[in-house]
């Protein structure tokens, strides 16, 4: 049963294509766009400014004077009324969004919620899991919903799509289903789909938490996007913590077709040193070490991948 499975979800793969070449796929690091010390903070700062960024980004035109048309036409504190005339929009015909995918990742949403019930290791049969699993997921799709609509004021036509709503589940915490196919249909409708790390059942324990980052591998392995962008907090990978005194930025990594990686630039007086990597505790998907892994895996392909840090973009 499981190898009929396994086959149904490669050939359902092989069926999948975009209209027209991907041009990236954007993870908005959950350090950078949360207050990840603090439960359920939006960093509104840089929200604000990546929403900015990525608005620039996506325009095949662009002009300083232009004026953003946003499609957040819902009610929000310190707003005393909602405008809209057909009208504005009528030149919005004459913009036109490069193809993207945007995945978020959770910060000081829903990782609490889940290392204090374990909903990463399984077990939906234990009273304490499953109401992890659903406060995980109440977290989570809150802040979906705030980036997209963030975007959305930038006049991005974003579209939520929440893994576990979507058709992604795992098996021992290896996607075994992928609603990739509806990805492609809203990019290839005009929308930008905006998903994110979410907890999804598991055939083997029951649930897990599926990190967005395992997701832009597997959406990189199948539509094969010209660049993949992770924004940080940081400016890109360091030696060790950014934090610690004489931490180098590597700001070049080389990956060979086993999948082993390198430095390039700079060159490091011990070459034979390892990356030191910390990870914060209540982080139920790994942090840097699953980013580095999977931004191999994709490098892999032949796909360039930028880790950069949020300000930054241009």
């Amino acid at each position: 049963m499981e190898e009929e499975k396994k086959e149904a979800h490669q050939e359902n793969n092989n069926l999948i294509s975009l209209k027209k070449p991907l041009r990236c796929i954007v993870k908005l690091g959950g350090a950078a766009i949360t207050c990840k010390n603090e439960i359920e903070k939006i960093n509104e700062e840089n929200l604000e400014i990546v929403s900015s960024h990525l608005r620039e980004s996506m325009m095949i035109v662009s002009s300083s004077s232009e004026k953003v048309l946003g499609m957040d036409w819902s009610k929000r504190p310190g707003v005393s009324e909602i405008s809209i005339s057909s009208d504005d929009y009528n030149d919005q015909s004459l913009l036109d969004f490069n193809n993207f995918i945007i995945v978020h990742g959770a910060g000081s949403f829903g990782h609490f919620q889940a290392s204090q019930s374990g909903v990463h290791k399984g077990g939906l049969q234990l009273p304490i899991v499953k109401a992890g699993f659903v406060a995980t997921r109440i977290s989570v799709t809150s802040l979906n919903l705030e980036i997209v609509r963030a975007l959305a004021r930038e006049g991005i036509p974003s579209i939520g799509m929440p893994p576990f709503a979507s058709g992604w589940s795992t098996c021992d915490r290896k996607i075994a289903s992928a609603g990739v196919s509806q990805v492609v249909e809203v990019v290839d409708s005009g929308f930008v789909p905006v998903l994110h790390g979410d907890a999804v059942l598991d055939d083997l324990q029951g649930c897990t938490i599926l990190s967005g980052d395992v997701i832009i591998r597997h959406l990189a392995e199948l539509l094969k996007p010209q660049y993949v962008v992770f924004l940080t907090d940081v400016y890109g990978v360091y030696d060790r913590p950014p934090t610690d005194p004489g931490a180098v930025l590597l700001r070049e990594i080389a990956v060979d077709d086993d999948g082993n990686w390198s430095i390039v630039k700079p060159t490091l007086q011990n070459m034979n040193k390892q990356v030191e990597i910390t990870v914060a505790a209540h982080d139920t998907t790994g942090g840097m070490v699953t980013k580095i892994s999977e931004a191999a895996v994709i490098a892999k392909l032949g796909i360039d991948v930028y880790i950069v840090k949020v300000n930054c973009l241009r």
